[in-house]
């Protein structure tokens, strides 16, 4: 009989109980197996018989329905396929839109809805790009610029059978960053002068300091020329213009000249004329429309004659020194101070008039 403290005896009897150990842990891994492996298969069958299977997901547009100096709205649509016989929920939407490895916008949409049984549906996620967060946040990126981006999507969608599902989905492109024209009254020609209506054309520059290009399809503004209002209006343009390029548009205006009393001479003289213009340009770019804002304060331009055109009655006649004069409704004048107290005289008569009306 050997004895139970014998070494051997102890050894022994310890590698019989790992064995046994070891044997019921293959035994329970076995049956663990086994359940999953019938649980796979009534899944399959099931999936087979009703005829369930995992939804797919695709981003099919990445859209900026308004874009401004302020900020961009920003729509990710996702078209999702839903091939189960029930209906399915999406539980989730989490979304990231980050370029160069930065975050530049992330958020979740909780209970974003039902997927029909045996239908598609197209997902709209609306998030808005704040401009000044951004430049705040990152000191690279300027105002004007064109920044890639990555747009990350994560459905979270409760399937039957499946359970609880993450699709995971991609978009990558380039978003503008964009900037305000610098804009300046080149010069103003007039067509027809007269002290009553005077028809001009303005030419306006435009810088455009962008990085992308802008197509110019119309013009808004206000005009003050010499402190006196001359035109507020709304006008269809086109003209394109370049990436940080230069652009012209030439605007029809008219005013009446005896408004602006003694500073019109010091215009026509060439001394130019402070103004300031106010307004907005709607144009086209390769990331849809945008409306941009324009201003000018405490500008300068001069007012000249438009090649090839006459003043309204305006007659020439050669001076006894051989100098050609113009004859104008309003007298010949031979020095600017005249044609100055002849305005004023004029301007008087009609204020007159105006009162006895």
């Amino acid at each position: 009989m050997a004895d139970s403290s014998d070494p051997s005896s102890i050894e022994v009897a310890e590698r019989g109980a790992k064995s046994k150990d070891h044997q019921e842990e293959q035994e329970s891994e076995g049956f663990m197996a086994k359940v999953k492996d019938f649980i796979h298969d009534i899944g399959e069958k099931i999936e087979e018989t009703i005829g369930f299977g995992k939804p797919t997901a695709s981003v099919s547009g990445f859209h900026l329905p308004s874009i401004n100096l302020e900020k961009a709205d920003v729509v990710v649509d996702v078209l999702i396929r839903n091939p189960n016989p029930v209906p399915i929920p999406l539980v989730d939407i989490e979304y990231l839109i980050e370029s160069d490895g930065r975050k530049l916008v992330s958020g979740t949409i909780p209970d974003a809805g039902t997927i029909h049984a045996h239908g598609s549906e197209t997902v709209k996620i609306p998030l808005t790009l704040i401009y000044k967060d951004i430049e705040d946040t990152y000191d690279d990126i300027k105002p004007g610029a064109v920044i890639p981006y990555r747009a990350k999507v994560a459905l979270l969608i409760d399937v039957p059978v499946f359970g609880r599902i993450t699709i995971p989905l991609e978009k990558t492109g380039e978003i503008p960053i964009p900037y305000k024209p610098d804009v300046d009254v080149d010069s103003v020609e007039w067509d027809r002068l007269s002290l009553e209506e005077t028809a001009a054309t303005m030419k306006i520059k435009v810088e455009n300091k962008n990085k992308f290009d802008l197509g110019v399809r119309e013009l808004e503004f206000e005009l003050t020329l010499a402190d006196t209002p001359i035109s507020r209006a709304k006008l269809g343009q086109s003209a394109d213009i370049a990436g940080d390029g230069v652009g012209f548009l030439e605007v029809p205006i008219s005013f009446r000249p005896k408004d602006f009393g003694s500073a019109l001479w010091g215009i026509i003289r060439g001394r130019g004329a402070g103004y300031s213009l106010v307004g907005k340009l709607e144009v086209e770019t390769p990331f849809g429309p945008m409306h941009l804002p324009i201003s000018k304060e405490g500008g300068k331009t001069t007012l000249k004659k438009k090649e090839g055109c006459k003043d309204e009655d305006e007659d020439e006649d050669e001076g006894d020194d051989g100098e050609k004069k113009s004859h104008h409704s309003w007298g010949i004048f031979s020095s600017s101070r005249e044609a100055e107290v002849e305005a004023d005289r004029e301007a008087k008569v009609e204020a007159d008039r105006s009162l006895e009306n």
